[in-house]
C-alpha cells in the first residue's frame, strides 16, 4: 500500500503540475511553438517537498526557460511559478534570443519593480536532448541583488538542461536551493547559497576603474548619489553598463542600498513608468535615444565617450564648490594609490561621508514631538559656510528627509 504524500509535498507537486506549463508565445514568423515539455504527475510527485509557507510564488522567486530553435524563433517553453504577461514580455526583452542583432550576452541582470532578474544564455552544441534548439536562456527572478550567486547557479542549471532537455532535473536542483540553500552534483557542480555574501556582491565592482575613467568628475556622481538624484548611464554594450552601474552605489557606502540600481532598462512604456515611480536611481540603457529623454535623468553619463552632463533642472542643487573639490581630490588620490584596494578606497570615501553627515547632524534639532531630527536653518546660516557648501548641506538634508515640512 502506497504511503500518503505529505501535504507540503502534494502542494509542491500540484504547483509544479499547474505552472510548469509552456507559454503561448509564437515565433516571429507566426509559427506555433513545437510541442512543449510539461511535468507528468509522477515527475511532479517526485520533486522535493516545499516547506510550509515557502512555495516559490510566495517567496517571489521564479525560474523559466526560453529557447531559440533552428528556424530562428524564440519560444517561451515553461516557467515555475506562472508569471504575468507583463513580466513575460519584460523577460523576453531582456533575453538576447529575441534580438535581431544576434549578439550573445552570456549573462545579464537587472531590476523591475523590486524584483531582480538574472538571465544566462548558452549556445547548444551536440546535445541529443535539444536537437532542434540552437540557444536557450535560463531566467531566475529573486528578491536579492547578487549577480555572482545567480550566475553560478544558472550555469549549473544550464548544464543540467543541456544534458536532459527537460525541466524535471533542473527543478530538483532549483527547489533544493530554494529550501536548503544547496545543490550538489559531481557531474554538474555544487552550489551553496551561503558562499555568496551580499557584501561581496556590493564590493565586486571597481571604484578605481571609475575614477581612472572620470577623474575629478567622479565627484559629480558622488554628489548626485548623496542627493538621491536620477542618474542615467548609456553605453551600447550591456556588459559595460552593468559593470559600471553596479559599482556606483558603493560611493555612498553608508546606505548600502542597491535597490536604487536598475542596470538594464529599455525605453519601453511600462519600464519607463516603473522607473519614474522611483525617487532616485541609477539606470542603464543601451539605446542612445535615452539622451533625448531629459524627463528621465538629472545626471546623464555617456559611458562610451566618458562624458557626464548635469541637467539644468538640478544645476542649482548640484553646484560645486570648495567642499566638492576636497571630496574629489580625496577620491582621486585614494583611487590612484597603487597600494590601496577598491574596498580601501570605498572606506576612505565613506569616512569623508561620515564627516559630512556628522556636520549635518550638528545642525539639527528635535522639535514638535518629532522623533527624527530636522535641519535648523538658522544654525546652518550662522556657520557661514561657503555658499556651495551651505547649498549642498541643505539639499542633503532634503534628501535625508531632515527638512521641516
Amino acid at each position: 500500500m502506497m504511503a500518503a504524500a505529505s501535504p507540503h509535498r502534494a502542494a509542491a507537486a500540484a504547483a509544479a503540475r499547474s505552472v510548469l506549463q509552456p507559454g503561448s508565445l509564437r515565433g516571429r514568423k507566426g509559427r506555433a511553438a513545437r510541442h512543449p515539455r510539461a511535468l507528468t504527475s509522477a515527475e511532479a510527485e517526485a520533486l522535493p517537498a516545499l516547506p510550509a509557507g515557502r512555495l516559490a510564488a510566495e517567496a517571489g522567486e521564479h525560474l523559466s526557460t526560453i529557447e531559440k530553435d533552428t528556424n530562428g524563433d524564440a519560444l517561451w517553453v515553461w516557467c515555475y511559478p506562472s508569471v504575468t504577461a507583463e513580466v513575460r514580455s519584460l523577460l523576453l526583452r531582456k533575453c538576447c534570443l529575441t534580438d535581431e542583432n544576434k549578439l550573445l550576452h552570456t549573462f545579464v541582470f537587472g531590476q523591475y519593480k523590486r524584483s531582480w532578474f538574472y538571465i544566462t544564455t548558452v549556445e547548444v552544441q551536440d546535445s541529443p536532448a535539444l536537437k532542434k534548439v540552437t540557444h536557450f536562456s535560463i531566467v531566475l527572478m529573486a528578491k536579492d541583488f547578487n549577480p555572482e550567486k545567480y550566475a553560478a547557479f544558472t550555469r549549473i542549471l544550464c548544464r543540467i538542461y543541456l544534458k536532459h532537455g527537460s525541466p524535471v532535473k533542473m527543478m530538483e536542483s532549483y527547489i533544493a536551493v530554494l529550501t536548503k540553500g544547496i545543490c550538489q552534483s559531481e557531474e554538474n557542480g555544487s552550489f551553496l547559497s551561503k558562499d555568496f555574501d551580499a557584501r561581496k556582491a556590493y564590493l565586486a565592482g571597481s571604484i578605481k576603474d571609475i575614477v581612472s575613467q572620470f577623474g575629478m568628475e567622479t565627484v559629480i556622481l558622488y554628489t548626485a548619489l548623496m542627493l538621491k538624484k536620477r542618474i542615467v548611464v548609456y553605453h551600447p554594450r550591456i556588459e559595460a553598463i552593468q559593470e559600471f552601474t553596479r559599482t556606483l552605489p558603493a560611493l555612498v557606502w553608508h546606505r548600502q542600498d542597491w535597490s536604487i540600481l536598475h542596470s538594464y532598462v529599455h525605453l519601453n512604456e511600462e519600464e519607463v513608468e516603473a522607473l519614474k515611480a522611483c525617487t532616485g536611481y541609477i539606470a542603464g540603457f543601451t539605446d542612445s535615444e535615452v539622451n533625448s529623454r531629459p524627463d528621465l535623468y538629472d545626471v546623464y553619463v555617456n559611458l562610451a565617450d566618458s562624458e557626464i552632463t548635469i541637467s539644468p533642472v538640478v544645476k542649482e542643487a548640484m553646484t560645486m564648490g570648495k567642499l566638492h573639490k576636497e571630496i574629489g581630490q580625496l577620491i582621486v588620490q585614494s583611487a590612484e594609490d597603487p597600494d590601496k584596494s577598491d574596498s580601501q578606497v570605498i572606506k576612505d570615501i565613506s569616512l569623508k561621508t561620515k564627516e559630512i553627515l556628522a556636520t549635518l547632524a550638528s545642525l539639527t534639532e528635535v522639535s514638535d514631538g518629532n522623533e527624527k531630527p530636522t535641519l535648523n536653518s538658522e544654525a546652518l546660516k550662522q556657520k557661514r559656510f561657503p555658499p556651495a557648501t551651505e547649498n549642498f548641506l541643505f539639499h542633503l538634508a532634503a534628501a535625508e528627509q531632515m527638512l521641516k515640512i
